[in-house]
C-alpha cells in the first residue's frame, strides 16, 4: 500500500489528515510483515502505528498492555470509529472475558487488548492457537527488559508467543522510555531482524523546575499557597498511597478541589476519577504513579512530584503525560535529602533476598505446591514470590505443572545452581539510575538536555526551558500563619480504618495518627520497646479528639480492648484512661483463646489472618449481647486482628463494634 492510499483510509476511518513521517515509516514496515521497535515521546501517536494496520489486516491484532485505563480508553475510541475492539482484564467478570475470547476465536474482533499476566490463563493459551492472528503488539515494551524501569516478569512470556509466530507475521514493540541498554535488550529478545526507529524525545513546551526543601512541611505549605495559581488542571504525584490521602486531606482543609487516586481504590472509583480527570473536575488529582499511563488527555497543564522517582526514565515517563497539546506545561519536582530513603528502600527490597530464593527452592524440592501454599510456607509477600518464581523458571530451576486444573511448581532435577550475579548487577544498575536522578536535581545545565541525553536522544537543540536556563526559579516563603495552619490541620486530620465486612457488625473506625509521619510513632516505640512506661498523655488527648471527630457525642455501652501479644498492660491502661474520660464502662473480658505471634513477623495477609483466626473469646458473653462496643488497640497494620475481634464479638451478639487506635501504620503500598 502506498502512503497516499493509506492516508485516504486514515482520513475516512480515523478522521486524521496525514501520518507523521516516522509513523508512516513504522506502518510501512508493519504492512510488509516486519518487526519494529518504536521509541517515541509520549503524545507522539504510537498507538496509531498499530491501530491503522490492524484496522485493514484480516484477522485479529493482539495488543499486550499493562494499563487497564489505556485499554478502556482505546477500546472506547476505536468502537466510536466503527472498529471492532475489546479488552480482557481483571476488572471484568470471567464470563465477560470468556465471551470476548470466543468472539476473537470467531474472527469478530479486529483489535484485542490484553494484560500480559493473562498469558498464565489456560483458557487464553488455548485460544491463541485458534485465533487468526494478524499482528502482535507489545505496548510499554520496556517492561520486557530487566534493565527497564518497570520490568514485569509476565512480559517475558510474550516472547514465547512471538517465537511461535510465522516469520512474516508483523510484531511492533512501542515505548517512550528506553535507554540504549534497554533498546538492545528488547531487540535481542524479539530478534529476527527487528528494526528500531527512535524519535526526538525533546519536549520544549515544558517548564522544568526543581525545588529543594528542608522538610515535608515546606512542600505542603508551598503547594497550599500556590497550586491554585498554576494554570489549568494537573497531577500531583506522591511516593505512597498514604501520602495521596495526606495531601488530599490538606487540600480539602484549604478548600482546594482535589481527589486522591491509587491502586488500592476499587475499579469503579478509579474509573470515576479517570473520567473526572478528562472533564477537569478537580484542580488536581493526587496520585501514586498508578495514574496517567495510557490516559490520552492532551491538556494536562502541570505535573508536580513530591517524591523523587527511582530514575530519570521513570521521571521522563511521568512528566510526559503533561502538555501533549504542545502548549506550555509546568513540571515541578520537590526534593528533600530525606526523600532518597524511599527509592533506596524500594531498590533494596525490589528483589527478594537470596535466602528467600533458597527457601522457596528447598520447599519446592520437598513437595508439589501451588502459589498460595508456597507463599504461606515461606512467609513471603505475593509480589516477592512472583519475582522469585519468574527468575527460577527462567533459570530452569523449577517449572510449572498442571495437576488437574491446578497449577503447581516442581523442582527440575539436575538443574543448575541459582545464579545471583544477574540480581547483583541489576541492583547496582538501579542504584546508578537513582544517582542519576539525584544528578538531575543538582545539575546547573539544561534539565531537558539532561533527560534526553540519558535516554539516548542526542539531538542537538537549544534548551532554554528550565530553571537553569531562563525559567524563573521557585522560592519557598514560610510565614507563621501558614505554619499555624498546617499545625491545625494535623491536629484535626485522623486516618480512617476501613474494616467493614459482610460477616461482621464492625464499622469503619479511626486512628489518632499515622505511625510513620508524626511524633506519635516515636512515643509508641518508646513505650512498647524501650520500657518508658505507659503511653504518654498527649496520645490520650489526640485519640479522644479522633474519637469525637469520627463518632461525635455517640454513646457506647462498653469499652473493650484487644488483649496483648507482647506489650503487657499498655493497651489495657490506655483503654482505662480513655474510658474514664468518656465515662463509658470498661470490660476486661475479651481474652486470648490461644497464643499468637506479633503480626509484624508475618509478611503476607494469608499468615496474618491465620495467626489471629479463632484466637479470641469473650468470657462473659451475656454482658455484651445486644450492646454497642468501642474497641481500642494501639497500632493498626493489616487490620486482620481488628476484623477478627469484630467477627468474634458479632457472633456473641454485639450490635455495633467501633474500632479506634492510636496509630495506623504507613505500610509499604506504593501504587
Amino acid at each position: 500500500m502506498k502512503r497516499q492510499e493509506a492516508e485516504q483510509i486514515l482520513q475516512q476511518t480515523f478522521k486524521l489528515p496525514k501520518f507523521y513521517d516516522e509513523q508512516w515509516l513504522t506502518i510501512e514496515k508493519i504492512l510488509n510483515g516486519e518487526k519494529v521497535l518504536l521509541i517515541e515521546k509520549t503524545g507522539f501517536g504510537k498507538s496509531l502505528c498499530f491501530q491503522f494496520p490492524a484496522s485493514i489486516f484480516e484477522g485479529t491484532t493482539v495488543i499486550f498492555s499493562p494499563l487497564i485505563a489505556l485499554m478502556r480508553d482505546q477500546v472506547k475510541k476505536l468502537t466510536s470509529l466503527g472498529i471492532s475492539a475489546k479488552c480482557i482484564n481483571s476488572e471484568q467478570t470471567s464470563e465477560e472475558n470468556t465471551q470476548i475470547i470466543e468472539y476473537a476465536k470467531q474472527g469478530k474482533i479486529k483489535i484485542l487488548y490484553i494484560a500480559p499476566e493473562r498469558q498464565e490463563n489456560s483458557e487464553w493459551i488455548e485460544a491463541t492457537q485458534q485465533m487468526k492472528l494478524s499482528m502482535v503488539v507489545v505496548d510499554e515494551a520496556h517492561c520486557i527488559s530487566v534493565w527497564g524501569h518497570d520490568f514485569r516478569p509476565a512480559f517475558k512470556r510474550i516472547i514465547n508467543l512471538v517465537n511461535l509466530l510465522p516469520e512474516n507475521l508483523p510484531v511492533l514493540a512501542t515505548t517512550a522510555t528506553a535507554t540504549k541498554r534497554v533498546e538492545k535488550d528488547i531487540e535481542k529478545q524479539i530478534g529476527n531482524g527487528i528494526t528500531t526507529i527512535r524519535g526526538n524525545l525533546m519536549r520544549d513546551n515544558f517548564k522544568l523546575s526543581v525545588v529543594k526543601v528542608a522538610s515535608q512541611d515546606e512542600k505542603l505549605i508551598w503547594l497550599g499557597q500556590n497550586i491554585e495559581k498554576l494554570p489549568g488542571t494537573g497531577i500531583l504525584y506522591t511516593g505512597t498511597r498514604v501520602e495521596t490521602e495526606i495531601y488530599s486531606k490538606w487540600f480539602e482543609y484549604l478548600n482546594i478541589s482535589t481527589t486522591a487516586y491509587n491502586a488500592g481504590l476499587d475499579a469503579e472509583s478509579r474509573i470515576a476519577i479517570e473520567n473526572g480527570l478528562m472533564k477537569n473536575e478537580w484542580k488536581c488529582i493526587i496520585s501514586t504513579n498508578a495514574l496517567g499511563m495510557g490516559i490520552d488527555k492532551p491538556d494536562i497543564r502541570f505535573i508536580i512530584h513530591t517524591q523523587i522517582p527511582q530514575s530519570p526514565i521513570h521521571y521522563y515517563q511521568e512528566i510526559g503525560r503533561a502538555g501533549r497539546d504542545g502548549n506550555p506545561a509546568h513540571i515541578i519536582l520537590f526534593y528533600s535529602p530525606e526523600d532518597k530513603k524511599l527509592p533506596e528502600a524500594f531498590i533494596e527490597g525490589g528483589r527478594p533476598s537470596i535466602k528467600k530464593y533458597e527457601k522457596v527452592i528447598e520447599t519446592i524440592k520437598s513437595d508439589l505446591l501451588g502459589e498460595r501454599e508456597l507463599i504461606k510456607q515461606n512467609n513471603i509477600k505475593q509480589n516477592q514470590f512472583r519475582v522469585i518464581k519468574a527468575d527460577l523458571i527462567e533459570q530452569g530451576i523449577i517449572r510449572e505443572v498442571m495437576i488437574g486444573k491446578n497449577k503447581k511448581y516442581e523442582f527440575v532435577s539436575g538443574s543448575p545452581p541459582l545464579n545471583t550475579k544477574a540480581f547483583e548487577e541489576l541492583r547496582d544498575a538501579k542504584l546508578t539510575d537513582l544517582d542519576n536522578m539525584l544528578a538531575y536535581i543538582d545539575t546547573t545545565d539544561s534539565r531537558m538536555k539532561f533527560l534526553c541525553d540519558y535516554l539516548g536522544d542526542n539531538t542537538s537543540h537549544s534548551f532554554t526551558n528550565c530553571d537553569n536556563t531562563g525559567v524563573k526559579k521557585i522560592v519557598i516563603n514560610i510565614s507563621p500563619e501558614w505554619t499555624e495552619s498546617l499545625q491545625k490541620f494535623r491536629e484535626n486530620y485522623f486516618p480512617e480504618l476501613a474494616v467493614e465486612t459482610n460477616y461482621s457488625n464492625i464499622v469503619n473506625g479511626v486512628a489518632a495518627s499515622y505511625y510513620g509521619v508524626s511524633n506519635v510513632g516515636a512515643a509508641l516505640h518508646r513505650s512498647k520497646y524501650e520500657q518508658s512506661g505507659d503511653f504518654p498523655d498527649f496520645l490520650i488527648s489526640l485519640t479522644l479528639k479522633a474519637f469525637r471527630k469520627k463518632f461525635g457525642n455517640e454513646k457506647f455501652d462498653l469499652v473493650v480492648y484487644v488483649p496483648p501479644t507482647a506489650s503487657g498492660d499498655l493497651v489495657k491502661n490506655f483503654a482505662e484512661k480513655v474510658a474514664q474520660v468518656l465515662k463509658f464502662p470498661i470490660s476486661h473480658n475479651l481474652q486470648k483463646a490461644r497464643s499468637t505471634q506479633e503480626q509484624k513477623v508475618f509478611e503476607n495477609g494469608y499468615l496474618k489472618i491465620e495467626n489471629v483466626s479463632n484466637a479470641f473469646t469473650y468470657t462473659a458473653p451475656d454482658e455484651i449481647r445486644g450492646k454497642s462496643i468501642l474497641l481500642i488497640d494501639d497500632i493498626f497494620d493489616s487490620g486482620a486482628t481488628i476484623k477478627e475481634v469484630g467477627k468474634i464479638l458479632t457472633n456473641f451478639g454485639v450490635t455495633k463494634i467501633a474500632p479506634i487506635v492510636i496509630a495506623r501504620t504507613v505500610g509499604g503500598d506504593i501504587v
